[in-house]
């Protein structure tokens, strides 16, 4: 098991009053487990974005690798968008 380490945060008078509210709910046993979901759930989306980041890379050097083999397309500005727009809209589906 991980060690515990206690650390002081500060929120905004709002988000407080979210952590209070949510802990008198009865929804979690404590405002400590508020900020582990909560950086759990950052964590993860860190790591989403990270993997997104290297299947970009990735298509670059691809694009970069087919420029010097001479495959190329002609460019369309139009299709680039459209499969750009498909793809965020996959990704926001998934969110």
């Amino acid at each position: 098991m991980s060690t515990i380490e206690r650390i002081t945060i500060t929120l905004t008078a709002e988000m407080a009053q979210a952590v209070r509210g949510a802990v008198q709910a009865g929804e979690y046993a404590s405002s400590s487990e508020i900020i582990r979901e909560a950086l759990r759930d950052w964590r993860h989306k860190r790591a989403l974005q990270e993997q997104e980041l290297g299947e970009l890379r990735a298509q670059v050097q691809e694009g970069l690798a087919d420029i010097a083999a001479g495959r190329l397309r002609d460019f369309d500005a139009e299709r680039i968008i459209r499969k750009g727009e498909q793809q965020l809209a996959a990704r926001d589906a998934c969110a």
